[in-house]
């Protein structure tokens, strides 16, 4: 029986979260879905943002997973603890979900010098304010400066990640975190889709300032956390293979996951709720 590793996002970036992790744990089977009928979360409420995880979670745990990664920074943020606390003792067995933001936390302390972090991020992600709340649990002398970067994710959905439009939205954003805090040497993309920016966030950012995009820490933290549990990793399969699940259009997945992947995926339609 194939067991493979879930991986959720509400669109695509979380396709980001899954390159990273296959080039670490290749030998893996993997599962995606991307809700990308419901999407952005980002805007949305804690309770709709937990109810449309939570679907999604249940609905990956049927298909076979016996471990979920969160690979979305607004589901990690409002909906990972409650399903941990309340959902996975109700549906019994051994099966875990994961987030992504305290992998990039816990390893955010080795990265800055000076001690002030920045937070590039969805509204919802930035309201939360997870990632100050897990940095200072772990690292209570940094300071963390956060701010909302709405229409990234349009730039990279639109095939606009590149276009001279894109230096506007990119070059103010930066502006404004360095105005909040001009101490900053670290830049946490806490957002999937921003890697995908990368060139414009390069152009902009100044010399010296790290920017820190999320996929390498999360795969090496899921290395770790298998490491740390060798039942569950005797319970994923490992036949190298990833699947991909949307809630939306499956020629629209499969034209944006080129975006993300760089190779042709086989798509399949279904629904949730």
């Amino acid at each position: 029986m194939v067991s493979p590793i879930g991986i959720f996002d509400s669109g695509y970036g979380g396709l980001t979260i899954l390159h990273g992790i296959r080039q670490l744990l290749p030998e893996y089977d993997y599962l995606y879905l991307g809700d990308n009928a419901r999407a952005p979360y980002g805007p949305r409420s804690f309770d709709v943002v937990y109810e449309f995880t939570r679907q999604a979670v249940h609905y990956l745990f049927e298909r076979g997973c016996q471990l979920v990664v969160l690979g979305c920074n607004t589901a990690s943020a409002k909906a990972l603890r409650t399903i941990q606390q309340n959902d996975l003792p109700q549906w019994g067995g051994d099966r875990r979900v994961l987030g992504i933001i305290r992998p990039t936390a816990e390893v955010i302390g080795t990265l800055t010098q000076t001690r002030h972090v920045g937070i590039f991020a969805t509204e919802g992600t930035i309201k939360s304010q997870s990632y100050d709340l897990e940095i200072r649990k772990l690292w209570p002398d940094i300071v963390v400066s956060g701010v909302a970067c709405p229409f990234w994710v349009p730039l990279v959905e639109y095939h606009e990640a590149d276009s001279p439009g894109a230096d506007y939205f990119v070059k103010k954003r930066i502006d404004q975190l360095l105005r909040l805090d001009p101490e900053i040497d670290t830049v946490i993309l806490g957002c999937t889709h921003y890697p995908l920016l990368m060139p414009k966030l390069l152009k902009y950012m100044p010399r010296g300032i790290r920017i820190v995009p999320q996929g390498e820490y999360v795969a090496s933290s899921l290395q770790d956390y298998l490491r740390r549990h060798p039942d569950m990793q005797q319970r994923i399969s490992c036949g190298g293979t990833a699947h991909y699940l949307t809630t939306e259009n499956p020629d629209t997945f499969r034209e944006q996951a080129q975006l993300f992947l760089h190779e042709p995926v086989e798509v399949e339609n279904i629904a949730l709720g």
